[in-house]
């Protein structure tokens, strides 16, 4: 196997460093090739130093006089800006490129590495969410994979592995519930930020912690899943198993469920998106069994996380309805990371907004941005 060279979009970020983890334990298989970032320009700057790319970008502008200085010595090409991220994927000698940037600002790089014929290993989960059907059909059109790599993903499509030509009943994709799985909707009404970003199983970014939390991120998770894996709303079944040991599960129409197990551990579906079909060794810890006698499963509580409900509202209506709810959510959850909104009027303002904007039920790629742009300015005018 040639080693694969990797463009790491969001190479700061939790998914971003643990990919390079998995490309320095496996460093006979990968060589990086780009690396990006937003803000974090002193780990970008060690990130380079330790990996030697032969470009590495960053998205915020201001940022980028330091970085050049810091790599003067090296002979890394420094670029800077939203344009330049979207053009570093498309260099020829790039094989993959793994999206790990959050939000919607993953969408446009996105679509220019599949119109470039790069496999995709799609950590943002918002390009899907935003313009699901627009990645369908171009990934068809240029012939491109896309490999899923949040874990619930990844489990569906181990689960499915030789399993393509059987029809899916349905999945059964799984919740921890977050850290407020047990509150009562007065006691949310009343949570911090602080709590909120205390998830009891997994460790991620900020933004994808706050998600977590309202379940919101379940709601984006069952949309990409749609896209993924050509489902429809009605074939996902959201499963709150709050020891997150079971990912994920595949209900085949022969009732027969498979379902794909392990200590969570992101580093496990980073390196299966990065080397399929092969597996790769690993030293993380393995499941025993006897410290988990029991799994137990619940049916997620739609009056108390509203923004679950939202999302199966959005992706049914479809056009640019995910899209809105996708924009409307990151306005709120930068506003409740600040202090400005509370937990529960995050999801007020998410339902007033998706009932403002324009609706598009055909939207093309400039819909999409003119959309975002809408529910963003009418979500921030709502507090």
């Amino acid at each position: 196997m040639m080693k694969r060279q990797l463009a790491i979009l969001g190479s700061t970020g939790s998914i971003g460093t643990q990919a390079l983890e998995v490309v320095q334990e496996h460093s006979d298989l990968f060589e990086i090739y780009a690396l990006t970032a937003n803000n974090q320009v002193d780990l970008l700057i060690n990130q380079a130093r330790t990996f030697m790319p032969e470009v590495v970008v960053i998205a915020n502008e201001q940022k980028y006089p330091e970085l050049k200085e810091a790599l003067e010595d090296l002979p890394i090409k420094v670029w800077a800006g939203a344009e330049a991220i979207a053009q570093v994927v498309q260099l020829e000698p790039i094989d993959m490129v793994l999206t790990a940037m959050v939000g919607y600002a993953g969408l446009k790089p996105t679509i220019a590495a599949i119109k470039a014929g790069k496999s995709i290993a799609l950590a943002n989960k918002e390009t899907l969410v935003v313009a699901g059907e627009l990645i369908t059909a171009l990934a068809t059109e240029y012939k491109v994979a896309v490999l899923p790599v949040d874990s619930e993903h990844s489990a569906i499509f181990q689960c499915l592995a030789g399993e393509w030509e059987n029809s899916v009943e349905k999945v059964l994709l799984t919740a921890s519930g977050g850290p407020f799985r047990t509150k009562t909707l007065e006691e949310l009404g009343r949570v911090t930020k602080n709590e909120a970003l205390k998830h009891p199983n997994w460790n991620m970014g900020a933004k994808v912690t706050i998600d977590s939390a309202s379940m919101m991120n379940k709601g984006f998770e069952m949309i990409e899943a749609k896209w993924l894996f050509g489902l429809t709303p009605d074939q996902i079944e959201v499963v709150v198993h709050p020891q997150s040991i079971i990912h994920s599960m595949v209900q085949f129409e022969d009732g027969a469920v498979m379902a794909q197990l392990g200590i969570p551990d992101m580093k496990l579906p980073i390196a299966y998106a990065l080397s399929y079909p092969k597996r790769l060794s690993s030293k993380a810890p393995r499941l025993d069994f006897m410290k988990y006698a029991t799994l137990t499963f619940e049916q997620p509580d739609l009056k108390r996380f509203h923004n679950l409900a939202f999302a199966f509202d959005a992706v049914r209506k479809g056009g640019n309805m995910p899209c809105i709810l996708n924009a409307a959510n990151e306005v709120v959850v930068a506003a409740f990371l600040q202090d400005e909104i509370g937990f529960l009027q995050m999801s007020e303002v998410i339902e007033q907004t998706m009932q403002k904007v324009s609706f598009v039920n055909s939207p093309s790629y400039e819909d999409y941005v003119a959309t975002d742009a809408e529910a963003r300015r009418i979500a921030a005018d709502l507090f």
